[in-house]
């Protein structure tokens, strides 16, 4: 996520630079040839174009960011979750007996989120994760296709045999499982957007306008602009471009991407809580790396 204030004029450059040029050239090419050809291209109705596809292309951003945001409310949920499981178990669970115990718990909620961000972002679980396992988690919980739910499926296997051994009463192991299943929610809703695009009109038709749209730009500017065309109608074209791109940008909230859910400072957020709850030492917060957040 970016958040510098102060826009990265590299970065804006390298994501433009492209249909930048393509635009300007195309403009440049219809300007000469409506000197230079004895024929004129007749006038076309622009604003009725431009008008619709504004409108279309307001709607996509709209249904991209509302992926975005609700990305993004997940996972606060699953951080609230996360505390609240650790609180739970810290209080609930005896100092002595299961001290060995809360402490698993507490840990496997941490390797749980961290499993969950590297699904979410297509990357291989690391130590990142094992760090906070025991060597038989390591195997076995992490050998499912779904290595997150495994994890979460041991936690509340765990939360049962405390029950079993006399430290946790049922109602204190059914308010324990009521965390787990918002904890499972939110994965689920995760996934959702995740495996769920949007629909295809939604990707390939705003697509397709805005190309047709850039490319009859000049051709309708032309008469009035002169030879200052290429140059209108570059900023003009640009301008819906842009908003195309916004679009793809935040279409997949989990993508790892400069422009998704900081999904590495939230599960450091959880995983600094979660320390200090059973009062280990805990690591510094992310901090963004040239203005973005990851």
């Amino acid at each position: 996520m970016i958040v510098d204030p102060v826009p990265n004029m590299r970065r804006l450059a390298s994501e433009v630079w492209k249909p930048l040029t393509a635009l300007f050239v195309w403009d440049c090419a219809v300007t000469i040839a409506y000197y230079v050809l004895p024929f004129k291209a007749p006038s076309l109705p622009l604003t009725i174009f431009g008008s619709a596809l504004a409108l279309f292309l307001g709607f996509r951003s709209n249904s991209a960011y509302q992926r975005w945001w609700e990305g993004r409310v997940l996972w606060g949920a699953m951080i609230n979750a996360s505390r609240n499981l650790a609180r739970a178990t810290r209080n609930f669970l005896p100092d002595t007996e299961a001290d060995s115990l809360k402490r698993e718990i507490v840990m496997r909620q941490i390797a749980y989120v961290n499993a969950l961000r590297c699904q979410l972002r297509r990357q291989p679980i690391g130590e990142e994760v094992t760090a906070f396992l025991q060597e038989r988690d390591k195997t076995h919980a992490l050998a499912r296709a779904n290595a997150a739910n495994g994890l979460l499926d041991s936690t509340g296997r765990r939360i049962d045999i405390a029950r079993r051994e006399g430290w946790l009463d049922t109602i204190q192991q059914t308010q324990m499982e009521a965390v787990l299943v918002d904890i499972a929610n939110a994965q689920g809703g995760m996934e959702r957007l995740k495996n769920t695009p949007l629909p295809f009109q939604y990707r390939f038709l705003p697509i397709l306008f805005t190309h047709i749209f850039c490319v009859l730009l000049p051709i309708g500017l032309v008469e009035s602009l002169g030879f200052a065309t290429p140059l209108g109608s570059t900023v003009a074209g640009l301008m819906f471009l842009a908003v195309l791109r916004i679009g793809d940008d935040l279409v997949d909230p989990f993508d790892n991407s400069v422009h998704d859910v900081p999904l590495t400072a939230m599960c450091r957020t959880i995983e600094i809580d979660l320390l200090q709850s059973i009062g280990d030492p805990a690591p510094d917060p992310v901090k963004p790396v040239r203005g973005v957040l990851w």
